[in-house]
Formats: structure tokens, sequence, C-alpha cells
């Protein structure tokens, strides 16, 4: 497991000990970002299952000024930390050990929002769609922001989730990428350019 793309291209991430998180690969990776990217002018994100901190890292490669990590596993934070610090991306992060409900009311006393949204929860135990609703409700996501959710293939995403409306999906092997954003008022009313 690698960085992609960006400042940091190729230096090495390390993977979460034992088997209770599931690292995005490098292929996967160059997917999402080629779908919501591929580079960034600044903007802030939000890792909100980070595992190992690969999609956010990846992120701050890529052009985005500072990424918020969440995880609840303490192994998963240890890791996230030395990833960051491998990366020297220590100025521009913070890494919080929450569960993803609490970080996101957390967040709201904070009234921070977001202009990219990491949501890659265990398969297991999908949430997605409960997630848009309140990330949406509680406004976290920036005016053109976007929101990634990885899920299993076998997950079947809404079009539209709260006030999302998903923009892209893609399969790859047995992951899934499904793409939300803010429904675009100006695109919907005006079609012929």
């Amino acid at each position: 497991m690698r960085v992609v793309s960006g400042s940091c291209k190729g230096r090495p991430l390390k993977a979460v000990p034992g088997v209770s998180t599931r690292p995005t690969t490098d292929k996967v990776k160059e997917a999402i970002f080629n779908m919501i990217g591929p580079y960034f002018d600044g903007g802030a994100g939000l890792d909100l299952f980070a595992g190992s901190g690969g999609l956010g890292i990846e992120a701050l490669s890529r052009g985005l000024d500072t990424v918020i990590f969440v995880d609840r596993d303490p192994k998963a934070i240890l890791t996230i930390k030395e990833n960051i610090k491998a990366c020297s991306f220590d100025n521009r992060t913070e890494v919080y050990r929450n569960d993803a409900e609490r970080a996101l009311k957390a967040l709201r006393k904070r009234d921070m929002a977001f202009d990219y949204i990491f949501l890659d929860p265990p398969y297991k135990k999908q949430q997605l769609v409960s997630l848009l609703e309140r990330i949406f409700t509680e406004k976290r996501l920036n005016s053109g922001g976007t929101i990634l959710c990885e899920h299993s293939k076998d997950v079947q995403m809404p079009e539209n989730a709260g006030g999302f409306t998903k923009i892209k999906s893609e399969v790859y092997g047995i992951i899934a990428i499904s793409i939300y954003a803010y429904p675009d008022p100006i695109q919907e009313g005006n079609d012929n350019g």
C-alpha cells in the first residue's frame, strides 16, 4: 500500500495490524481520485472510517489543505498517526478515536463542514444511507462538495439519500464506489447548456 500520486507519490503506507480493516487497494484508490479529482486546489476533507488513513492521506498528497481522520479502533489510530508522520502531514491533520455518529456530533459543535467526505465503513455494518442523511441534516458538506462511499458491490445505493444525489457509481471487483453531491439546480433547470 502506498500513496499513488501527488506530493507524496510512491510513499509506502502501513496497514492496520490484524484483519479488522481492509485497506483500499492502490488500484481502487487511483480510480476513486480519477472520479473526484484527480487533484485538488485546497479544501477540507473528512475521512470518517479512516482505517490506515490511506484515502485522506491520498487526498492531502493531491492538494487538499486539511483532513480530519476518525476511526474507533486504537490500532487504526496509531497506524494513521504513523502514516501521517511518514508523509509530513502532521500540521494539516487532526486524528480522533471515535465512532462515526459521535464524530459527526462533535463536528457539529465546532460548526465544521467539508469539501470531501470519505465513507468506507466495515462492509458487514453498512450504515451509509443513515450517515448520508445525517451529513445532509447537519450541513457537514460544503456547497459543491462531494461524498465518496465505498461499499460491497452487493449493496445497492439509492439514487437519492438525505438531500444528496448519486452522481457517479463504479464497480471494481467486489468493491463499489458511489459518489454523492448536492443536486445542481442550475444544471437541472438548464439542460441545453
